[in-house]
């Protein structure tokens, strides 16, 4: 099997695209159907608001772009209009940015830790719809203990900037001082959550949370001491807000720019501020062109983490060389793994000789003593993986060099240990 990845992410493609392709949680199940009835043998899709990715074990003959024919095609965006963002990779590179991923030096704010949380909540979805198999569980889990080894020896970790961070961050570009800026939370996610936080801690004390479900934004508002506001009202309190974060799963807009503009109507001209970290967006982009409304999305918060990435450059080269340590550990085990079964068989098969040898010998033996049979024993065996040593020893080196698959020479040394040992596929 090939392990290939698809997708695009916040540097190849803008929201307005990434927004598009994103799955919602409830689709993925589907879409996994969709990727293995396309001949893949096992399948992970991570979908989050900077990326949107399929890993696949795919089948003998199958082309990478299968993966591509998965991808859904929304709002009239053709799979040919999408193909100038997507990234391909296959094997080692696959591998190489998985791990990154993992380790959150592929994230836009280096060293965030949301992503790797992601990351587990779909192999554990994958795994619960039996799309998980040998080749993506020994990588995926890998990856968990990459990140591990990465938060562990590094200090990316510390004081990393998450997209909640990056969100307060800019309000305070605009704004200075939050202490009486009173603010709005639209969805109360784990990135609601992060929001708020981060807000308490800029020295923000009216906080306003709503949520279409009204328990969660009770539970964030206990947390923080906020007020909880009623979903289907929240519109018509909007004037009352300075800054507006909005991070809800909802599949249509929350706020339009009508909206808006009454808000700022009522609150004669004075400005408003909209942070959108969801994907796909829920504030309606033409916002922005309200006058004394300002909008940025997730996008917008990039300048922050080119701030962020240069800050910590020292830190994500000693990430990086923990990943490409972890890579070549890694492609070391899968192509053992490539020719255990070739290792397997010519045991077998050298064993099956030396059994069959002695049984069409033994009447010529005589009886032997239960010490001799041991010596026998003993001898036979010994002859037999003396044999046996020399062309492993080959295999192993070659594999250690090369991925089996992809080399003739090796599929020539493979083909002549095959034909000399009389070997059968196993």
């Amino acid at each position: 099997m090939k392990l290939a990845l698809a997708g695009i992410n916040h540097r190849t493609a803008p929201v307005e695209v990434r927004e598009k392709l994103a799955f919602r949680k409830d689709e993925v199940p589907a879409a996994l159907v969709n990727i293995r009835a396309r001949g893949a043998k096992e399948a992970l899709i991570l979908s989050t608001c900077n990326r949107v990715e399929i890993t696949a074990a795919l089948g003998d003959g199958v082309s990478t772009d299968a993966l591509l024919e998965a991808l859904p095609s929304w709002d009239g965006l053709s799979l040919d209009a999408v193909r100038p963002y997507l990234y391909l990779l296959e094997e080692t590179e696959a591998i190489r940015h998985i791990f990154r991923v993992a380790s959150s030096l592929d994230s836009m704010i280096v060293g965030e830790p949301q992503i790797l949380g992601q990351l587990k909540q779909a192999y554990v979805q994958a795994r619960d719809q039996g799309a998980i198999g040998s080749v993506l569980d020994t990588v995926l889990t890998r990856a968990f203990s990459v990140a591990k080894r990465v938060r562990s020896e590094t200090e990316i970790g510390r004081s990393a900037v998450s997209v909640g961070h990056a969100a307060v961050e800019l309000a305070r570009e605009i704004f200075g001082s939050l202490d009486k800026k009173r603010v709005l939370i639209i969805g109360a996610g784990k990135m609601s959550e992060a929001a708020v936080r981060h807000l308490v801690g800029a020295g923000t004390t009216e906080i306003l949370i709503t949520n279409r479900t009204p328990e969660h934004a009770a539970e964030l508002a206990r947390i923080f001491g906020g007020e909880v506001i009623a979903y289907e009202s929240f519109h018509h309190r909007l004037a009352e807000v300075d800054i507006t974060i909005a991070s809800s799963a909802a599949s249509e807009y929350v706020l339009d720019s009508e909206t808006v503009r009454r808000a700022i109507d009522a609150r004669r001209n004075q400005p408003m501020f909209f942070i959108d970290i969801a994907v796909p967006r829920c504030i309606q982009p033409d916002v922005n062109d309200v006058e004394h409304a300002f909008l940025y999305d997730i996008d917008d918060l990039q300048r922050l983490a080119d701030r962020n990435l240069k800050a910590r450059s020292e830190v994500a080269r000693q990430a990086e060389s923990i990943v490409e340590d972890e890579v070549s550990r890694l492609e070391a085990r899968l192509r053992e793994r490539d020719v255990s079964p070739m290792i397997v068989g010519l045991q077998q098969q050298l064993e099956d000789l030396r059994r069959e040898v002695l049984e069409r010998h033994r009447s010529r033996l005589g009886a032997l003593t239960l010490e001799q049979e041991e010596a026998l024993e003993a001898l036979t065996r010994s002859i037999v993986s003396k044999i046996a040593h020399g062309p492993i020893s080959e295999i192993r080196r070659y594999a250690a060099l090369r991925r089996l698959d992809n080399d003739p020479w090796a599929s020539d040394l493979m083909s002549a240990i095959r034909r000399m040992f009389q070997l059968r596929d196993r």
